[in-house]
């Protein structure tokens, strides 16, 4: 990542995960963060923040937020892209906002115009209903604790999935490191599955995912993980990689 980063043209746009990588689910840590901030302030890049799964990392929605924010005390000006439908649960809505953290009055203004423009010649008005429920819990400390709350559970909720699938695997193919399942964080597992695999888990187990080998952990729950171990281990040994 860091060479790719490198041999970049000086002034790119660097899109990065801000938490719950998607389809990996492996984070850098935050000396590697450290690394990342200070290349791209060498480079002249642009960082872009996608921030879909605040709050799915760890738990804790601050605690997700640490990358970003360390680049702003850094003074690196970046954009920043949060998504509301995941962690508010507010899919059909798709709310979401864009944050541009710059240094001086003057550029903050030129971008919002910017901003403006393409907003007008896309949608003009969005609709309202769910930035207003996104705004209200925000803003009212005790819904915005309750929230808070309920994403641990929620993280927490995901994080047993995992032992379970990991320990169901592990009893059916002992020989295989299967640590994986429990190191990676977020919703989705990146399961190293070959294209025919996946393919085997489909249309034999009716398992779905995408070509990748990358699963969504959130749509799973530990009565399922027996049938899920069985399907991927059969996958594995029936069809070769």
């Amino acid at each position: 990542m860091m060479e790719d980063i490198k041999a970049a043209p000086d002034g790119s746009v660097i899109v990065l995960h801000g938490c719950a990588h998607n389809p990996t689910g492996i984070d850098p840590t935050k000396e590697q963060w450290k690394e990342i901030a200070d290349l791209c302030v060498a480079k002249g890049h642009l960082p872009f923040f996608d921030v879909a799964y605040q709050g799915f990392a760890t738990g804790d929605l601050d605690e997700d937020a640490w990358a970003p924010r360390m680049f702003a005390d850094k003074g690196i000006e970046f954009f920043c892209s949060q998504s509301y439908a995941k962690n508010l649960g507010l899919y059909g809505e798709r709310v979401g906002c864009l944050t541009a953290v710059l240094n001086s009055k003057e550029v903050a203004g030129r971008v919002e115009s910017q901003m403006k423009r393409i907003a007008r010649a896309i949608y003009s008005n969005p609709p309202v209903h769910g930035a207003r429920i996104a705004r209200d819990v925000i803003n009212d400390p005790a819904m915005f604790e309750e929230w808070k709350g309920e994403m641990r559970e929620m993280s927490g909720r995901i994080t047993g999935v995992r032992g379970t699938l990991r320990a169901a695997l592990e009893k059916r193919m002992p020989e295989k490191d299967w640590s994986f399942v429990t190191s990676q964080i977020g919703m989705f597992s990146f399961t190293g599955l070959t294209k025919e695999q996946v393919e085997n888990m489909t249309n034999k187990w009716h398992v779905y995912m995408t070509f990748d080998g990358r699963i969504s952990l959130a749509g799973l729950n530990t009565a399922k993980c027996d049938y899920l171990a069985d399907a991927i281990v059969d996958s594995i040994k029936s069809v070769p990689a």
